[in-house]
């Protein structure tokens, strides 16, 4: 497995000590974390980032910390969700910014690249998306992707109790077809 996936403007890239500060940073930012319960303490967010750079080793993929200028600016990769709902056991795709990273058009790019890697070098058929309904911001970087919806799949998320706003969530799907054919690096990727 690669160490990191470089694109036109981003390196993903295995996590590190130092990435732990920034990350609890935008993990207690409540505006990236509208979309979620709740904000995360230090040690929560330290314990996020152990379990996120394990799925490496676990999965052979995961969610790569994104460097941006050669600042850490969030994550965005492939996990395996550790919940039951209909669709899964599944591989998902998901990215968190840090807000000064909102509006650059990062997510899409990173999340190319590892729809590409996912696709070819991990051999997987099909990704997953999901997000609570009111995360428009995140539903249309889906769209971006290729990514489509069924409304007919759409859940409620059985970590969150009934009522809570953030329960009902959407899911988008793609499959390789759905992206560039791997090996064209349509976005100057290199591994490393």
């Amino acid at each position: 497995m690669a160490d990191s996936i470089r694109t036109e403007r981003l390196v993903l890239r295995r996590w590190r000590e130092d990435d732990k500060e920034p990350f609890a940073a935008l993990n207690a930012d409540p505006v990236v974390m509208e979309h979620f319960p709740a904000t995360l303490s230090r040690e929560e967010s330290d314990a996020l980032a152990e379990r996120i750079e394990a799925g490496f080793d676990e999965h052979g993929f995961g969610l790569w910390a994104v460097e941006a200028d050669g600042e850490f600016i969030g994550f965005t990769g492939l996990s395996v969700p550790r919940f039951t709902a209909p669709f899964t056991p599944c591989v998902e795709i998901g990215w968190r910014l840090a807000r000064s990273a909102w509006g650059r058009g990062y997510a899409t790019e990173a999340a190319r690249a590892s729809l590409e890697d996912g696709f070819g070098r991990a051999g997987l058929t099909e990704v997953v998306s999901f997000t609570a309904v009111p995360n428009v911001r995140s539903q249309a970087v889906m769209r971006r992707l290729g990514m489509t919806r069924d409304p007919a799949e759409d859940f409620d998320h059985p970590a969150l109790p009934a009522g809570h706003p953030l329960r009902r969530h959407v899911l988008y799907r793609i499959r390789p077809y759905g992206i560039r054919p791997y090996g064209i690096r349509p976005y100057g990727i290199r591994r490393h």
